[in-house]
């Protein structure tokens, strides 16, 4: 492999290329401690697209894989190494290339941190909607190619709803480019949407073109508390039947509330559901959006409902949404599932959760995004104990299992990767798989990018 090393440090310099065991070590894996991951021959930080296309050309006449990365935030193994792979960590392309206010678009680079460009747009009274729990460190080329989501999805939408075009180096080393930058466009295939929530499968995007909206107003906020999670899931049924559409709405089970109380030292005055919603329509359409929410919960049975215009109280509120997975680090390691289902089972699936948990003897504690029933039943385990360890994988699965039951999805927003492989299969069925497999040989008929991860390419 000397050789290819040798043609890398030509592509991007020596010091793009880091060969040193304890340094790429911290490439190896993402946050997901179920997935597999091998040691890479090598981690590559391009700076251009030009470099990437000889990166790729060099590995594809070696026949080495490559693993792109970008922050290593994901959670589902996508971005793990795979023994003797070149992995494309893609941080120094991480240039806002334009800001367009009139036509209200940008253009960046991979390497772009979420919450930089949200910062950059922001001076020009733009958004940009889709907001990771990890926004504020996890790279755009990282959303795009999981699909992220995120609090706010329930109006705005997951990644893809906010491209409009990419470039994406392909597994020959030539660049394609993807969808238009006009608001309206049909021509050809949809190849933008194909290449996000592809995981690095299909190539390597150096580029994209991203859709923004105006900037919200300040939110007001609403917080409901309901004696279980049946007549929380009701509520959140009456408001989706009333067209309210809110631009947050979080759901906190009892696990979960118990768990921030004691971590925030704080009540939260809830004994077995929290709702936590916010508009950011302004001014009285806002008003009028948390009317109907809050009529809706006293309707469902809330026992408490209480909304605010204060800035201040409102970031409060959230806090204690945000401080689940803190909350629950206190009681051990946790491992956070991603499902998926119709939102007039969000009881259901926090039922079966705890059914769940008694079953294998370990708290779990279920937070979610109730606006689009994508939720996050979160185990909490000793990762010093494999027995612990092993009950908690068999929770992981079951819950997965339980959102299929229940007419969901296995992913929501964080993607299939190296831990989810074969319950894509069981979710999109054989002929589902063959057209994925179709697609991957047609694009990749080296197996060159991101090898074993969604599925085996055989």
């Amino acid at each position: 492999m000397g050789s290819l090393l040798a043609e890398l440090r030509a592509a991007v310099g020596v010091d793009g290329v880091l060969t040193d065991v304890d340094v790429t070590a911290a490439y190896q894996r993402d946050m997901m401690p179920l997935a597999p991951f091998g040691t890479p021959l090598a981690v590559v930080l391009p700076t251009s697209a030009e470099q990437v296309r000889d990166v790729v050309r060099a590995c594809g006449r070696s026949g080495t894989p490559i693993v792109p990365r970008g922050a290593g935030s994901g959670l589902s193994g996508a971005a793990n190494a795979v023994e003797g792979c070149v992995v494309l960590a893609m941080t120094k392309m991480n240039a806002i290339l334009e800001v367009d206010p009139d036509n209200r678009l940008a253009v960046v680079e991979p390497g772009v941190v979420n919450l930089d460009l949200r910062g950059a747009v922001e001076k020009h009274g733009l958004f940009y909607p889709p907001d990771p729990s990890s926004y504020d460190w996890c790279t755009i080329g990282g959303n795009l190619a999981t699909n992220a989501g995120g609090l706010c999805c329930v109006k705005y939408g997951v990644t893809t709803d906010s491209v409009l075009g990419l470039d994406v180096v392909l597994a020959d080393g030539e660049l394609l480019r993807t969808g238009r930058r006009t608001v309206k466009g049909v021509a050809g295939y949809d190849l933008t949407r194909l290449f996000v929530g592809s995981e690095g499968t299909l190539g390597v995007i150096t580029r994209a073109t991203l859709a923004l909206r105006p900037l919200p107003q300040a939110p007001a906020t609403l917080v409901a508390a309901f004696d279980g999670p049946a007549a929380a899931g009701a509520a959140v049924s009456r408001v989706v039947a009333e067209g309210v559409v809110p631009s947050l709405m979080e759901i906190m089970d009892r696990t979960s509330i118990e768990a921030v109380e004691r971590f925030l030292r704080t009540d939260l005055g809830a004994d077995g559901a929290l709702l936590l919603c916010q508009s950011d329509s302004g001014g009285e359409a806002a008003r009028r959006e948390l009317a109907a929410v809050e009529q809706a919960c006293a309707a469902a049975g809330a026992d408490l409902v209480y909304a605010t215009e204060d800035l201040s109280e409102g970031r409060d509120l959230l806090a204690a949404r945000r401080a689940v997975l803190p909350a629950l680090e206190v009681y051990g390691a946790w491992l956070t599932d991603d499902v998926c289902v119709p939102r007039t089972r969000i009881a259901d699936l926090i039922a079966g959760c705890g059914r769940i948990s008694g079953e294998v003897g370990l708290r779990i504690a279920v937070v979610g995004h109730a606006g689009d029933g994508n939720m996050h039943p979160t185990i909490v385990y000793d990762p010093s104990s494999a027995d612990e360890f092993a009950r908690a994988r068999r929770a992981f699965d079951e819950i997965l299992g339980l959102g299929l039951a229940l007419g969901g999805t296995v992913t929501g927003e964080h993607g299939i990767g190296k831990v989810k492989r074969e319950w894509l299969a069981r979710e999109i069925g054989p002929v589902g798989l063959r057209v994925h497999r179709e697609i991957k040989r047609a694009l990749d008929p080296g197996n060159l990018f991101n090898p074993g991860s969604m599925f085996e390419a055989r």
